[in-house]
């Protein structure tokens, strides 16, 4: 299979899996579907995002050598579907230190932009939880960013938010 051409035949579900499971743990396969991302087209880009993530739930390890790559691309201004899917790969990952600042900034970004949809929030929260696991500092500056986004939020947010607070109240 060519990956690139497989991305520019449809976007959807069924090619998705067909797509991660041709990948599976294969770390060639996985780092041609990295180079899509990096030729930058947008469409092929917002279509790879998608088994990016997948097999990154399944196979972690895959993703380390090209984290430095991904926190780099949220600099990018993207589509959704993009961001949506680099943040949920980095909730299954272990973030090296020298990334978590970076990350953590877009993060609080995220969290601080009222136009930014509720699933790139609840990624970016989860994120900065796993990041305030190491470093527990860091807490003290986002409990009262979610302590602030309570009224506001939708009740599809509103559960994320309050699990995190209370693991984050228990560091």
């Amino acid at each position: 299979m060519n990956i690139e051409k497989q991305l520019a035949a449809e976007h959807s579900k069924k090619n998705t899996l067909l797509i991660v499971d041709y990948i599976g743990d294969d770390l060639i396969l996985f780092k041609e579907l990295i180079d899509v991302f990096v030729k930058g087209d947008i469409r092929l880009t917002q279509r790879g995002a998608w088994p990016l993530s997948l097999i990154t739930e399944s196979y972690p390890a895959l993703v380390k050598p090209h984290i430095g790559f991904l926190v780099q691309l949220l600099d990018k201004p993207l589509h959704v579907a993009v961001k949506r899917n680099v943040l949920r790969l980095f909730q299954t990952v272990d973030i090296p230190k020298k990334e978590m600042g970076t990350l953590a900034d877009k993060c609080f970004g995220y969290l601080n932009n009222r136009s930014e949809p509720i699933a790139v929030k609840a990624f970016a929260m989860t994120v900065l939880y796993k990041i305030c696991l190491k470093e527990p500092d860091l807490k003290n500056e986002l409990i009262p960013i979610l302590e602030d986004m309570l009224p506001f939020s939708t009740s599809g947010i509103l559960s994320r938010l309050n699990k995190t607070l209370k693991q984050l109240k228990k560091l």
